[in-house]
């Protein structure tokens, strides 16, 4: 790994390591091999044509695209000329997409033809969004027809405390929040993953996970780079093929969420399980009764972790300092502090809700976009309040609890109750409703909608599902649906979510993937 105190964006990363290996083999995406020079060059090319087109430091772009090397090549070219990324989940539609681009500020998106339909839906709503170029057509708007005869890019003081990229997180309370996140920050988490794994120029690491997610950008393209290592791109993660991949190309690395290791475990076992070439996966969330024997098995190091998008990785494992069951140590760049629901500090042992604050410059959120009020509530006191509870052992290791949030998470997604909530409410034989997270037989959760009928209507659980898929991204649908007469509330009306989550999935509720459904009727009249 190279040395990067002074270093402060991912161009100068990616600078300095053409200045080493020239155009030495980095990023492998099917039969595409790209340099560390190409991709330079590329990131470059895309600069000029963003500066032709009238954008300039500051301005906020969205991208809406799969996996593949152009995204790498405009996130990099938005960085070079100090512009701000907008990943967008290219699974959003309707009013999540629209509120995503327009809260943003969007003026320009780069999007996918196979997508284009979503964002020409919303773009009534959207009228700060100037231009689409559009990725796989010919013409008028394409992506041929941005980047034809693009000039040389002009240079751009860029900082490391300037606006780099907004990721939206999702709401739990409200609608979702757009995380500013500083150049330095993505630097700042390359030199965290490195040092965790020991990445080297021998090293090959597989990028499965969704670029339009920080895992993918920051936590396994950055410190790929920043290592000198190789990466290989793929298209999305699948378990069928997961193993063939590693193997077809010697990969040595892989970061995934939870619900991959009970996924890879679920698959036969075969005499040569551990015959591959993967050394090391970075991660979080494997449960601890699976850990050893996902290591025995498959002949790989587990590294978990804690972190958000707010705050980077401030809870860490290395190879040679790691304990199963456990998210890690606090890493030296970050105070953390665990308290009660009053503010107090808790000893060892006691759940508590983790608060978190920097030691390093520019290694955190700037603020929530557009949220002042918001950004304040979330850094009362002067730390960062992460709504997770966790707990510390005598000898330092924490260990994750439970969300104090109602945010879901499901392989891989974090979904806003409150975003599925509003969506259901369209439904007009829907009174009210909540979304809650229940167990997931793959690790992580599943969601939940409790729903309430309109007085003199009768409401289909199957009915209610249809109006999901037609409204939201596939992972955010509900699998198990529970029509009730009413919501457990408190005296102040406030719904009781705990109970609806501790009651489960009960003899009543509707499973859209079991065979048998619904278990109950799925559908009561008020």
């Amino acid at each position: 790994m190279i040395a990067t105190a002074s270093l402060q964006t991912v161009p100068e990363v990616l600078a300095r390591q053409v200045a080493r290996y020239g155009n030495r083999p980095f990023l492998f995406f099917e039969e595409e091999v790209y340099g560390y020079a190409d991709v330079d060059a590329h990131a470059g090319r895309v600069a000029g044509a963003l500066q032709r087109a009238g954008v300039s430091k500051g301005d906020k772009v969205a991208i809406m695209l799969n996996n593949r090397p152009e995204f790498l090549f405009i996130w990099l070219g938005l960085s070079k000329v100090g512009a701000i990324e907008v990943p967008v989940n290219t699974g959003h539609k309707g009013d999540l997409l629209a509120y995503t681009i327009d809260h943003a500020d969007c003026r320009l998106a780069f999007v996918e033809d196979a997508l284009r339909p979503q964002i020409e839906a919303i773009r009534p709503r959207t009228p700060k969004l100037e231009r689409l170029v559009v990725l796989d057509t010919e013409g008028n708007h394409s992506w041929r027809e941005f980047l034809h005869d693009a000039p040389a890019p002009r240079p751009v003081a860029v900082h490391g405390a300037d606006p780099a990229a907004i990721l939206f997180t999702s709401g739990t309370t409200g609608p979702s929040k757009g995380a500013v996140l500083p150049h330095r920050y993505p630097v700042f988490m390359g030199e965290i993953v490195s040092a965790q794994g020991k990445y080297t120029v021998q090293d090959r690491l597989l990028n499965a996970l969704p670029l339009f997610h920080g895992n993918a950008q920051f936590l396994s393209t950055v410190p790929a780079l920043m290592s000198g290592a190789q990466m290989v791109l793929a298209p999305r993660f699948s378990a069928s093929t997961f193993w063939d991949t590693v193997r077809r190309h010697g990969c040595t690395e892989f970061n995934y969420i939870g619900g991959i290791v009970s996924i890879l475990l679920k698959a036969s076992p075969r005499p040569d399980d551990a015959d591959n070439p993967l050394r090391v996966m970075i991660g979080a969330g494997a449960p601890r009764d699976r850990f050893e024997e996902f290591e025995r098995r498959f002949g790989v190091q587990l590294l978990e972790g804690y972190g958000m998008s707010e705050i980077g990785i401030p809870l860490c494992s290395f190879l040679d300092d790691r304990r199963p069951g456990s998210c890690g140590r606090p890493h030296f760049g970050y105070e953390v502090l665990v308290t009660d629901d009053e503010g107090k500090e808790v000893g060892s042992d006691t759940p508590g809700e983790l608060l978190v604050r920097p030691r390093a410059r520019n290694a955190m959120l700037l603020e929530y976009y557009r949220m002042p009020t918001e950004t304040l509530e979330a850094w009362r006191d002067l730390w960062f309040h992460t709504g997770d509870y966790l707990r510390y052992d005598e000898e330092g290791w924490y260990y994750f609890v439970d969300r104090k949030k109602d945010a879901i998470r499901r392989r891989g997604e974090n979904i806003s109750s409150f975003e599925v909530e509003r969506m259901v409410l369209s439904h007009p034989g829907v009174l009210e409703c909540a979304a809650v997270a229940v167990p997931s037989d793959l690790g992580e959760d599943e969601v939940m909608l409790c729903a309430v009928p309109r007085p003199g209507t009768t409401l289909e659980a199957l009915d209610l599902v249809t109006h999901c898929e037609e409204r939201m991204a596939k992972f955010m649908v509900p699998r198990y649906v529970r029509i009730l007469e009413r919501l457990p509330k408190t005296p102040t009306e406030r719904v009781q979510k705990y109970l609806l989550r501790a009651a489960g999935v009960t003899a009543d509720t509707f499973d859209r993937e079991s065979p048998a459904r619904p278990l109950g009727s799925g559908a009561v009249r008020s």
